[in-house]
């Protein structure tokens, strides 16, 4: 494979948590540890190719979603920076 497409393989964008993410994280690392390290394994996968998953739309246009078991990760993507905006329930997240 050429150098070039490896690098780019490889390339993660930077990523920031809104505070009410933050404390989402914070709850949740004493709650349920498990699904806070699957939860920080799929920031890691965003963060490869955020453009990758599905846009949503209506009031939470300019977001996107990646599900995780029954949770749903929203985060945003403009400007090179991958935002995590929420953690929720499926049935809770929209």
């Amino acid at each position: 494979m050429p150098e070039a497409e490896q690098n780019e393989e490889h390339k993660s964008y930077p990523v920031e948590f809104s505070e009410y993410f933050d404390s989402i994280i914070r709850k949740l690392k004493k709650k349920d540890a498990s699904l806070a390290l699957r939860v920080l394994e799929a920031i890691k996968e965003v963060c490869k190719n955020p453009e990758h998953y599905k846009p949503l739309r209506n009031v939470m246009k300019n977001k996107r979603r990646k599900h995780i078991g029954h949770f749903v990760l929203v985060f945003s993507f403009e400007n090179g920076v991958v935002r995590m905006e929420n953690f929720a329930h499926h049935d809770d997240a929209y």
